[in-house]
């Protein structure tokens, strides 16, 4: 096993690759840091590496990448995943600002690209276009059955199940964020969602007036989920992926506690991982049909 301690990009795959940097850059406010061979880098205003863009014949996730310690041998990273019965290779400047990852792939072929050293690929901006997260929080997929991924993700990677919704939706967290992969049961395997932070509820207010002022639909919120309890939106980009923006997720700051930093919001006093029994937003109204065929 090796400890996996954040989400560093994801990598989508997408057929019209100058639409979906207009859309990262002028709406949600990423920065294009770098352009190569039909590859677009793009970066939070604090220069932090979080999408990169690739052609591809349809939109799909196709890499995420994970941090473990820095100083951290890539060595020990490659022994630690073959120990897992998993096969990898150590691969050199996938990305900027990252010489090495070591390489495999998870149950349903996704990349996923861990690493101990980065560096920021852009310089700290004042303002951007757009929206303008801090980080990129989490990504959700849709798969025939979580429990194996969620299984593969604790074994391999350390990842720890912080809540479950029934048996068909897990969160998962690898650092103090409520979660930062998920996995529900859904017809068809592809990314669900993709979420990215913003600073506070007034930074969620400005980002749905700055998607009415472009007339792009909110399909799902602004509401507070049960799980994770954070505040939210969904919309939909161009390549019709749906793309969450959020705050105030819980986090787990003293793992040897077993619970989530106490919030007045909380229903359970302390707030500890557990199986939900439905959906149960805090308040809000329920998702849109345009946000549940995403796990057509």
């Amino acid at each position: 096993m090796i400890d996996v301690k954040r989400m560093g990009h994801a990598t989508l795959e997408t057929p019209d690759l100058e639409r979906q940097i207009d859309y990262f850059t002028q709406v949600a406010g990423l920065v294009l840091a770098e352009r190569q061979n039909g590859r677009a880098f793009l970066a939070t205003k604090v220069g932090d590496l979080v999408v990169q863009l690739e052609k591809g014949d349809a939109p799909r996730c196709s890499r995420i990448s994970f941090q473990v310690a820095p100083g951290t041998d890539v060595n020990d990273i490659r022994k630690g995943i073959e120990a897992e019965g998993v096969r990898c290779e150590v691969q050199n400047d996938v990305s900027p600002g990252i010489p090495k990852v070591v390489a495999f792939q998870d149950p349903k072929g996704t990349m996923m690209e861990v690493f101990a050293e980065q560096t920021p690929i852009a310089r700290n901006q004042a303002s951007v276009p757009g929206i303008g997260p801090l980080k990129l929080g989490h990504l959700a997929f849709v798969v025939d059955d979580p429990k194996p991924f969620a299984e593969f993700y604790s074994r391999v990677l350390n990842f720890r199940v912080s809540d479950w919704i029934a048996d068909w939706f897990v969160f998962m967290r690898c650092g103090p964020d409520h979660h930062t992969v998920n996995f529900v049961r859904g017809k068809t395997t592809k990314m669900h969602h993709i979420a990215f932070e913003l600073k506070d509820w007034a930074h969620v207010q400005q980002a749905c007036d700055f998607l009415g002022g472009k007339n792009i639909p909110i399909i799902w919120g602004p509401g507070r989920h049960g799980p994770g309890h954070n505040v939210y939106t969904y919309h939909r980009n161009p390549d019709d992926q749906v793309i969450e923006l959020f705050t105030e997720l819980d986090k787990m700051l003293d793992e040897s506690l077993g619970y989530f930093d106490p919030r007045p919001w909380h229903r359970d006093r302390p707030q500890k991982p557990k199986v939900w029994d439905a959906p149960r937003d805090i308040w809000g109204a329920p998702p849109s049909p345009e946000y549940l065929r995403q796990r057509d």
